[in-house]
């Protein structure tokens, strides 16, 4: 069971996704527990593996923790793994310590706000058997900042579909993205691929976006993801006099698509571990431009897969951007790169065998504890000889 608090389309939540449609129904069989509403991707999976939702009330509803634990129990759950930090985190593992679960383990994806683990979440680590970060980077945050033991830390990659995201996907599809948008065929694209959220800090795209139209007149940034950030990101455009040059394309099916037709991939966020969306353009082949949080310096090498800039810095983040679209040679050759190391360090089923390799031997570990428990426990007691000076035996 993975419990996470609702699936929008966002990166972990896409991460799931892909990660139980790979695993091997001959050896796990995947069930998430939404707290809340199941969402655009929780519908879109429902006919696929057991949905389980609405099951919190509100932040005060501790009458959650009965309730998850029931379901467990009803469904014979023996794994569960939150997503993320919060709620969640917090309910999941406390619930499956109740029913009985055999094992318990929690997955994060950010190094800070809004996604801190916690005082209260910390608490619960001795009952937690594993912490699983998604980059080396990552697994050393858990140990030193969050003060996880260094022994209940995994590091498993993020991984995606190298097959369906390649450089060739936005050829397999007509209209292509630039005629779609009615665009010239030479028209420079740049763009992102997040959830509309604060702490992706679309507003320095934008801002970039405005500062980058004098060297780049006929420059065009591509924003895909939906979210509550729409209400500030909209009257930022209007105010820049951008309203014809950056398109808010929401939740889209096509990414791959779209990625291959950008000449550079874009992310400013303010925090992060390791974003699925830079591995998705790398493997596409776009050269990217991040700023340099997380770890994400593990993907985005300076001079090899894109470039990195201080986290907003909108200056540098300008300057990297036009270097790379002034230079088309280098831009392909740090693309070819970028797919070469997706495809060595982040695949699909990396990550998928890390997920079912840790559970599978956490559950067999619990199992052989639990029968030598039992074995001593009906192994019959030694009899006392009472012959003085006489040896004791013990069976067992």
């Amino acid at each position: 069971m993975f419990i996470i608090t609702s699936m929008p389309v966002g990166g972990a939540e896409t991460l799931l996704v892909n990660l139980m449609r790979r695993m091997d129904p001959n050896l796990i069989r995947p069930e998430v527990v939404c707290l809340k509403e199941p969402g655009p991707l929780g519908t879109e999976i429902a006919n696929e593996f057991p949905i389980h939702s609405h099951l919190i009330g509100g932040k005060y509803d501790v009458a959650v923790l009965p309730r998850l634990a029931r379901l467990m129990r009803k469904r014979k759950a023996d794994a569960v793994i939150t997503v993320g930090a919060g709620d969640k985190m917090f309910w999941g593992r406390l619930a499956a310590k109740m029913a009985g679960v055999p094992v318990i383990a929690s997955a994060l994806h950010s190094t800070g706000w809004p996604d801190g683990v916690g005082r209260l979440n910390r608490l619960l680590t001795h009952i937690t058997d594993a912490f699983i970060g998604v980059a080396e980077s990552h697994g050393e945050f858990l140990r030193t900042f969050e003060k996880f033991p260094a022994n209940k830390v995994n590091v498993i990659r993020n991984g995606i579909d190298c097959d369906r995201f390649h450089p060739s996907a936005e050829c397999r599809t007509s209209p292509n993205v630039r005629e779609e948008l009615g665009l010239a065929e030479e028209t420079p694209l740049i763009g992102i691929v997040a959830a509309l959220r604060s702490e992706k800090n679309h507003s320095m795209l934008v801002h970039a976006a405005a500062k980058l139209r004098d060297r780049h007149p006929d420059l065009h940034t591509l924003v895909i993801g939906e979210g509550p950030e729409r209400a500030t990101i909209e009257p930022l455009i209007e105010e820049l006099g951008l309203t014809d040059r950056v398109h808010l394309l929401g939740n889209r099916a096509d990414t791959p698509r779209l990625l291959g037709a950008m000449n550079v991939f874009t992310l400013c966020s303010l925090n992060e571990a390791s974003p699925v969306s830079i591995l998705e353009a790398l493997a596409c082949e776009t050269p990217v431009v991040a700023t340099d949080v997380g770890s994400i310096s593990e993907t985005v090498l300076p001079g090899q897969t894109g470039e990195l800039v201080p986290s907003e810095d909108v200056q540098s983040f300008v300057a990297a951007i036009d270097m790379l679209l002034n230079d088309a040679d280098q831009s392909s050759q740090l693309g070819r790169n970028g797919r070469e190391l997706v495809q060595a360090t982040g695949s699909l089923q990396s990550m998928v065998d890390g997920y079912q390799t840790l559970v599978h031997r956490i559950f067999a570990e619990k199992s052989r504890a639990s029968q030598r428990v039992s074995s001593a426990e009906t192994a019959p007691r030694p009899r006392s000889n009472p012959v003085k000076g006489a040896s004791r035996v013990t069976v067992g």
